[in-house]
């Protein structure tokens, strides 16, 4: 059995390649194994009203999509907790409690968690009911996806980057007459039998 990091960088390239239809101009669409990702960032002290000393603490993120700028600039914008075969009560507390942090810093960030060599067992009740703070779950029969299997999570990631760039302008652009208007938001669950 391969070790997660492995498994992960079995099929990293190929999530690469398959990422950049959502590539926009002047940036390209990364994605990377064991990226850090900060989950803190305090102000450890203050010069008057401005932010003096400052300390971030990071996560080892499984898979970072994020989007690279020209100028070196990046923006992370899905991260992907990967675990083989089974998952425990604890595993999913942890991945859950990892995902909520992250999104303390980075508000539009979407959070996900692939499982890999299932076999045909389903996604276990546990992680639905303790992985709140996941954004997406899926759930691969073997190692190596199957072409459905991908095409799934594609659909998923896809519109993950898309989400992401679409809630940091709403957060970021909030005070901009040229922002963009909504008047509804709707979060809504897809769920896939297995087949």
């Amino acid at each position: 059995m391969p070790s997660e990091r492995e498994w992960v960088d079995t099929f990293i390239e190929e999530l690469q390649k398959r990422m950049q239809s959502v590539s926009l101009k002047g940036s390209t669409v990364r994605v990377e194994a064991g990226k850090k990702l900060p989950y803190a960032f305090e102000v450890l002290s203050y010069s008057d009203t401005e932010p003096g000393e400052q300390c971030t603490s990071q996560y080892q993120t499984d898979v970072l999509i994020y989007d690279q700028f020209e100028d070196e600039t990046w923006i992370p914008r899905v991260v992907i907790e990967c675990k083989q075969k089974t998952v425990t009560t604890h595993d999913a507390l942890t991945y859950s409690t990892k995902a909520a942090t992250h999104k303390n810093v980075h508000p539009y960030l979407r959070y996900g968690i692939l499982l890999g060599k299932r076999n045909h067992y389903p996604l276990p009740g546990r992680l639905i009911r303790h992985g709140l703070n996941f954004d997406f779950m899926a759930s691969w029969v073997d190692y190596e996806p199957t072409n459905d299997e991908w095409q799934d999570l594609m659909g998923v990631l896809v519109e993950e980057v898309k989400a992401s760039r679409l809630l940091q302008g709403m957060l970021t652009q909030s005070r901009s007459k040229s922002r963009k208007h909504f008047s509804l938001i709707h979060r809504p669950l897809n769920f896939k039998k297995m087949s």
